[in-house]
């Protein structure tokens, strides 16, 4: 086998730093999700693996409901003036319907679908 030279090498150093850099900011990304969930490193119990099972499942949920025709067109963060306080993430489909999650909880908020009005939360 033959020895790296010049430009091989040069090569292979920067796909060697840039695995490191990918490295560094996945883990960074992964802790600062752990930490926003509140789950403590030192004390990891069942209770804050549920937590990031119901945060990936609500991402996955939010993700796969859609409206009949299932093309999203848009998708944006509001401030919730309703409730005084909180952001909600509504979506819009092609067919003029949308749908408002709660952006802490994932949980559907609001929605302009008759199919969804009973799984919404309760106004009084």
């Amino acid at each position: 086998m033959k020895a790296l030279r010049g430009e091989n090498m040069k090569s292979f150093i920067l796909v060697l730093v840039g695995l490191v850099a990918l490295l560094v900011v996945g883990g960074v990304a992964a802790y600062s999700f752990m930490n926003e969930l509140g789950v403590n490193m030192e004390n990891i119990d069942s209770g804050s693996i549920e937590k990031i099972k119901d945060k990936v499942s609500n991402v996955a949920s939010s993700e796969s409901s859609s409206s009949s025709d299932g093309d999203i067109v848009s998708e944006i963060v509001k401030f919730n003036e309703q409730n005084g306080e909180g952001y909600y993430r509504e979506v819009t489909y092609a067919d003029g319907g949308f749908r408002q999650y709660d952006t802490e909880s994932g949980n559907l908020i609001g929605s302009s679908y008759e199919s969804d009005q009973a799984n919404l939360p309760s106004m009084e």
